[in-house]
């Protein structure tokens, strides 16, 4: 005679994360945009944009933990 198998019992889903907070200044993209300065003494800011660096977030587009 062989002993009763029991059913396996039923294996609890971990919740999902959460993901982290977006960035308030580069909206969660890493980037922003800069105005781009002509000139050596008086440093005219043009209509143009460069993109550069957030600061912020390093580029991670992640809220800081602070």
């Amino acid at each position: 005679m062989t002993a009763a198998r029991k059913p396996a019992a039923r294996r609890k889903t971990a919740a999902p994360k959460p993901e982290p907070a977006k960035c308030p200044d580069c909206d969660g993209h890493g980037e922003i945009a800069e105005a781009v300065k002509v000139g050596t003494r008086k440093g005219r800011i043009t209509d143009h944009r460069q993109a550069g660096l957030c600061l912020t977030c390093l580029g991670s587009g992640e809220a800081p933990a602070d």
